[in-house]
């Protein structure tokens, strides 16, 4: 179960001059995911929805750096996920889900810092539907198939 940690912003000016970009994109880089879902809705046209996130997940001795990140941002949520595997504490997930915050503030950086490994394949695939979404493409069944290919190379092909 998630359960949402904080969404607000505590001390973004001081947390900035501490962290620099390049370490930003070298953490996401190791710890962080872009990805595309799609899960079943039958509210929405075609039963399904995209569902584009940013995430960057952490155990809970790291949680101030995800507190960090998304002072960084200034956007985004910081989740709890309880699990109950062979891990002895909980993992904590900043995510950021919003389109207008992945538009605006997510893409823009990532576009001026680059990722340095093979996640920036996964990135530029994220970046173009996201901005497909946004000019909802998305909503027409042509836009909808093609994004829904499109995700299924992401992160090693995982369904």
């Amino acid at each position: 179960m998630n359960k949402i940690i904080s969404d607000n912003v505590s001390g973004a000016d001081n947390q900035q001059e501490r962290l620099q970009s390049d370490w930003i994109v070298g953490f996401v880089d190791g710890e962080g995911c872009f990805s595309v879902s799609c899960i079943r809705n039958q509210t929405m046209k075609f039963n399904y929805q995209l569902f584009p996130e940013f995430v960057v997940t952490q155990s809970a001795r790291s949680l101030s750096v995800l507190e960090s990140i998304r002072d960084y941002f200034g956007c985004g949520r910081i989740f709890v996920n309880n699990r109950n595997d062979n891990h002895r504490e909980p993992i904590y997930r900043y995510c950021v889900r919003s389109l207008k915050e992945l538009t605006e503030v997510i893409i823009p950086f990532f576009d001026d810092h680059q990722l340095l490994t093979d996640k920036n394949k996964d990135y530029q695939v994220f970046r173009e539907v996201v901005m497909m979404m946004k000019n909802k493409e998305h909503l027409e069944l042509t836009g909808f198939k093609k994004i829904d290919a499109m995700r299924q190379t992401m992160n090693r092909g995982k369904k």
